[in-house]
């Protein structure tokens, strides 16, 4: 890995206008560069670049970030390969940190599986083409599906020989370890020695995002079929290969899903290819297994949108709702298209133009709301299951972190079904709170404000922006959190301590475990205390220059305005010291809760409890919730209408 002083050495040689200037064409504008947004389709320059703080930003897409963040955001790369990028720019050179020989050993197992496997994925490819057998059933078994000689350049197909050590005596000549061809899933091992797991079968290499071959599908050709119990085989789980965190073709789509900013999930390898062939390249298979969450976070590093595209049999429905909540509760907004009975995605490129298929696509897919309830609730006029199926799709609309989208898919369903808003309000509301963790709101000083649940936080990475509030908050933590406060404060051992705005911010808000609706402000404030007293921490730099990326890009959002760029002012920052902005930000956020509690006492209560002693508890608590709204009120210099 590369050494600290290295990577320092990079982020200081990276200059912004240089490593933009290679992609972007950027003309003078003050003392700053502007050109035309590479992350969108932009007619008016918005995408600006500040040699001062040396960080780019558009002010449509949100995109940019520092030379490193640009990088793997245009390249689609990771954070070492962007720097690596830049050293070979500034001619530095990489010094890899040292590492344990347990490390050592560790990495060199990895590194040898990945070379195992590169080498694995040329000889099932040469085989393809240039081995008779290869040529006469491989080729011909890919030829028979309508695949092009480009697309099986494209994605590396090959094809196994029957010979059944045929792969394992060529590696075995070629130097390789079968303790590594085992490792890989590449040969099973038993009593008698190591065979071929995939032989005489279609190969399809898995590439993980970065183009590195991490596994293997193997398909039983077409005439050996008919009584197989598994028509494909893939590699088992391994250290380089984890089934539930790839996605089959991401490598090959992830640049046109950012250009389009939308990815098609399919079921297969061949349904992948064929789009690909047909001209959408903006595709990936699961390979037919459960979504899980960290193949939708690797999505989302992408894209926001998604549409299911799968058959419209049984199994493609039931494919369709699989594991659609979880997309939902991460923050991805899902369309859902299901094919003409008998036709899969491969089939259906297959018989249509590309304009055709894109077209068919774009009239025929729906928003997964109206797409689940025409499935099960439309026309069914058994009332029970009528209810039970409005009740599955509230709790679905109950996940999206989003409460505008999750309101307008309630008043939407609510429409379509002739049914009173206010009821399925109530039902979402009751999932909400059978999710949520009672947790007293608080008050400065440390007392409980009320026996009450907080509101519902956000969700995952950035599906929920956080309140304006709280964006103000976690900007002075990005700009100032490094920044000391507060002096000679007193601990409980009777010492004192300095605490900078990241400090203050946390202890102030740990004081009844409260946290930011954003899980990502909740990461950047984690990591600001943690590094607080550090020598040499600077919030600003350290944030813009985070190796994630949506910290980095949420850092240049925050630490650069408008005005600044644009040569407009566009917000004017509150007047003040900076504890003085802090504070007052701290107890603007109280005042939000308590806003939200008292919202949530006035709903139910318009909902009529059935029972007298709650709606007494409630009356109470409104009254309380009151009184300590007022009270704080009049800290901030305010009056609160009564």
């Amino acid at each position: 890995m590369i050494d600290r002083a290295t990577v320092d050495k990079i982020i200081d040689a990276a200059q912004i206008v240089d490593v933009v200037s290679e992609f972007v064409t950027l003309r003078k504008s003050g003392v700053n560069y502007k050109g035309l947004c590479p992350f969108h389709d932009d007619r008016n320059p918005s995408f600006m670049v500040s040699p001062a703080k040396n960080i780019c930003h558009c002010f449509v897409c949100g995109k940019g970030g520092t030379p490193a963040g640009f990088l793997m955001e245009h390249e689609q790369i990771t954070y070492p390969e962007a720097l690596r990028w830049l050293a070979k720019k500034y001619n530095i050179e990489i010094v890899e940190k040292e590492l344990t020989d347990e490390e050592r050993q560790a990495q060199d197992e990895r590194e040898s599986m990945f070379i195992v496997n590169e080498w694995a994925k040329d000889w099932f490819h040469n085989t393809l083409k240039n081995d008779p057998d290869g040529i006469a059933i491989g080729k011909q078994y890919f030829r028979s599906r309508g695949i092009r000689d480009d697309i099986i350049e494209k994605f590396q197909l090959g094809y196994s020989p029957q010979k059944r050590d045929a792969l394992s005596l060529a590696a075995t000549a070629k130097g390789y370890k079968a303790e590594f061809l085992v490792k890989t899933g590449l040969c099973i091992e038993n009593e008698r020695g190591a065979y071929d797991r995939f032989a005489g079968r279609a190969i399809f290499p898995w590439l993980n995002v970065i183009g590195k071959v991490v596994a293997f599908g193997g398909r039983v050709l077409d005439s050996r079929t008919k009584g197989v119990a598994q028509k494909y085989v893939n590699s088992p789980d391994s250290d380089i290969y984890h089934k539930e965190r790839e996605l089959y073709g991401i490598y090959q789509a992830k640049k046109t899903i950012v250009k389009e900013d939308r990815v098609f999930m399919v079921e297969g390898y061949t349904d992948v290819i064929a789009m690909h062939q047909a001209g959408i390249e903006n595709v990936v298979a699961n390979s037919g297994t459960a979504l899980s969450n960290y193949q939708i976070r690797l999505l989302r590093r992408f894209t926001q949108n998604i549409t299911l595209l799968y058959d419209g049999d049984e199994a493609g429905i039931h494919a369709a709702m699989r594991g659609t909540d979880m997309l939902l509760q991460e923050g991805m907004n899902i369309k859902v298209l299901l094919l003409p009975d008998g036709d899969d995605p491969d089939s259906f490129a297959r018989k249509h133009s590309t304009e055709e298929l894109k077209s068919y696509i774009e009239q025929h897919q729906q928003d997964f709301i109206s797409f689940k309830t025409q499935l099960t609730v439309e026309n069914v006029s058994d009332p029970v299951k009528r209810s039970e199926a409005i009740s599955g799709i509230v709790k679905s609309i109950s996940v999206i972190p989003d409460a505008i989208l999750r309101s307008t898919y309630l008043s939407d369903l609510a429409s379509r079904l002739g049914l009173k808003e206010q009821t399925l309000l109530t039902s979402m509301n009751e999932f909400i709170r059978n999710e949520t963790h009672p947790r007293p709101l608080p008050v400065e000083g440390g007392e409980n404000i009320v026996n009450a649940p907080l509101p519902q936080q956000g969700g995952a990475g950035g599906g929920s922006a956080g309140s304006p509030i709280e964006t103000l908050l976690i900007r002075e933590i990005i700009r100032h959190g490094d920044e000391v406060i507060y002096d000679n404060v007193e601990t409980e051992d009777g010492g004192t301590m300095a605490l900078t705005v990241a400090q203050y911010v946390d202890f102030d808000l740990q004081q009844d475990e409260i946290q930011f609706q954003n899980p990502l402000y909740n990461q950047v404030l984690a990591e600001a205390v943690n590094r607080s007293g550090e020598e040499g921490f600077k919030a600003e730099s350290y944030f813009t220059n985070h190796p994630d990326i949506e910290v980095s890009q949420l850092a240049t959002r925050l630490a650069i305005d408008r005005h600044q760029l644009g040569g407009r002012f566009m917000m004017k920052p509150r007047e003040g010291s900076l504890r003085q902005r802090v504070v007052h930000l701290v107890m603007d956020y109280r005042m939000e809760l308590i806003n939200q509690r008292l919202k949530e006492i006035q709903m139910a209560l318009r909902q009529t409890p059935a029972d007298p002693e709650q709606v007494t508890a409630l009356l109470q608590e409104f009254k309380d919730t009151q009184e300590l709204r007022d009270t704080l009120a009049r800290r901030l210099g305010s009056d609160v209408m009564k």
